[in-house]
């Protein structure tokens, strides 16, 4: 049988950074105000670079890091809730940017849970032999979202990409577990993205009781279908979010003391579905995580949509 596994990660975010202190210009806001709430410093925002940009850059750090060539991969899955064009869709503009050969390309749009949907899909393709090798992409400009006078959003929102290179394994070299996924539509109207000329708005108080008292169960769940208890884990990787939704997830998993927990929402902010690509991206290269360890990915949100998966680490 066929399953699949990561074989490299990559990872791209803008280089213009805007600290809390920036904000505090622009709105009625200061540094312990949104570090208190939602445990944000800083977060980058993209100026000239596009959605395409960045995914196109993520995705190519990932194929070097996998020393895969372009014409290998057969697959291209973007996750993302900002694309401008309908058409072609992101991931056959990046397809084109990298000279990738005839692939299959689609966007998935299930907002921060959007690169776990996609792994999902993809993972699902590979096993069912419809693909070999994928590149799975999760890629946001959410600053073309932010109403820049809404101190509630304005502070949160970032840009960015992260990337997966994932390819067919035999069974018994299974990198990638099976896949929660679910969401609560009746509750969808909590984080919309809405209009023409968009702009998020989100029901803060309802995400967060939400978050805080429903998905750690369905964390746990996820650890069941992969045979894992959460004590084995060596990291959790959740929608960088909120840091005190993800510390609140984190504390009932029942972690092991060293497990890696990421908190890259301190720096780069909700980047929606490239938060847990990213996110893991720099766990890897800074060595924080190593290969074969498995780790919790675990994506929620706008939806309110949530899915998670166990994967090994490249």
């Amino acid at each position: 049988m066929t399953a699949s596994r990561i074989v490299s990660l990559g990872h791209f975010q803008p280089p213009k950074v805007l600290t809390n202190d920036d904000l505090a210009l622009l709105v009625d806001t200061d540094d312990e105000w949104i570090r208190s709430r939602v445990g944000i410093r800083s977060r980058h925002l993209a100026e000239d670079e596009t959605l395409v940009d960045m995914a196109t850059e993520a995705a190519q750090k990932a194929l070097a890091n996998s020393g895969l060539l372009p014409e290998q991969i057969d697959l291209v899955v973007v996750a993302t809730c900002t694309a401008v064009e309908r058409s072609p869709n992101t991931a056959a503009a990046v397809a084109a940017r990298l000279g990738i050969r005839s692939p299959a390309a689609y966007d998935i749009n299930t907002v921060c849970s959007g690169f776990s949907y996609a792994l999902a899909t993809a993972d699902h393709a590979i096993r069912a032999g419809s693909a070999t090798r994928a590149l799975v992409i999760g890629a946001e400009r959410m600053s073309d979202t932010i109403d820049w006078s809404d101190r509630t959003t304005c502070v949160i929102f970032a840009d960015g990409a992260g990337a997966a290179v994932v390819e067919a394994v035999p069974d018994e070299q299974s990198g990638i577990g099976p896949v929660l996924w679910g969401s609560e539509p009746d509750k969808g109207d909590a984080v919309v993205i809405t209009g023409w000329d968009p702009t998020i708005s989100q029901q803060g108080q309802t995400v967060f009781r939400w978050a805080t008292t429903q998905l750690a169960p369905l964390a746990r769940e996820t650890c069941r279908k992969a045979g894992i208890e959460p004590s084995e884990l060596r990291g959790f990787v959740a929608h960088q979010a909120n840091l005190r939704i993800i510390d609140a997830i984190a504390n009932k998993l029942g972690l092991a003391e060293d497990a890696v927990v990421a908190r890259d929402v301190v720096e780069s902010g909700n980047t929606s579905a490239a938060s847990i690509p990213l996110a893991l991206s720099k766990l890897v290269e800074r060595g924080e995580l190593r290969t074969g360890d498995p780790v919790l990915l675990f994506g929620f949100g706008g939806g309110l949509a949530y899915a998670g998966q166990v994967v090994r680490c490249p």
